[in-house]
């Protein structure tokens, strides 16, 4: 079975999860809404420019998991899916999840957000494979820390290489489906790399290496 590989923010989704979890806790008063709005955005915008300090980040957007119980979190989590990602679930996404669920391959969402965002996410879209950074857990506990490698820029083909021999799966005839230049690394092992709906940084690149280039918003 070939693998096919997911990216899920402004791919999947007509949108960015990490973000809107941010506006929500801000939406929820779980935050300090000025300042943590103005970092968020701020993140956000260096993620978008290639500039991110990841760890910096996570410092950042982890620490809220830590300041709330589970239960609370958990129930916030819910409503979050349901009211914000929910209508941003693109339709062609599904089809093209679909077409390759059809062909029987294996299908694997690999993203940069946290786990505990995106688990529930990738269940609603059917995938059942999920590489995401790990936010670490101590006696049922967040504690505010990442647990090993973030699933970002070079850091996804590190956690995708320990998936595949986990998992006894190769990259013979994968694919993998991004809309961000900070995913070029890992578009570049595999068989048929897709830019989705890309960045500016992206379409260039992809451009210039004959990828294609698809559209799930149209």
């Amino acid at each position: 079975m070939a693998l096919a590989i997911f990216d899920l923010d402004n791919t999947l989704l007509c949108g960015d999860s990490d973000h809107l979890w941010g506006d929500f806790l801000v939406e929820q008063g779980a935050v300090d809404a000025e300042h943590y709005k103005h970092a968020n955005d701020h993140f956000y915008q260096e993620y978008n420019e290639g500039t991110l300090d990841i760890f910096e980040f996570l410092h950042f957007s982890l620490k809220p998991l830590s300041e709330h119980a589970p239960d609370r979190l958990y129930a916030w989590r819910e409503r979050f899916v349901s009211e914000k990602i929910d209508p941003i679930i693109l339709p062609a996404g599904l089809q093209l999840i679909q077409k390759h669920r059809d062909a029987g391959d294996t299908l694997l969402i690999i993203t940069a957000t946290n786990a505990f965002v995106t688990t529930p996410i990738a269940q609603r879209l059917g995938v059942e494979h999920l590489i995401a950074t790990t936010p670490e857990m101590i006696n049922g506990r967040y504690t505010g820390l990442v647990a090993g490698t973030p699933s970002y820029k070079e850091g996804k083909i590190e956690r995708l290489n320990q998936w595949l021999a986990s998992n006894h799966h190769n990259l013979d005839k994968s694919c993998f489906y991004s809309d961000s230049h900070n995913d070029i690394p890992l578009l570049e092992i595999v068989d048929k790399p897709v830019a989705v709906d890309p960045d500016e940084a992206l379409t260039q690149h992809a451009k210039n290496r004959g990828w294609p280039i698809i559209s799930l918003r149209e």
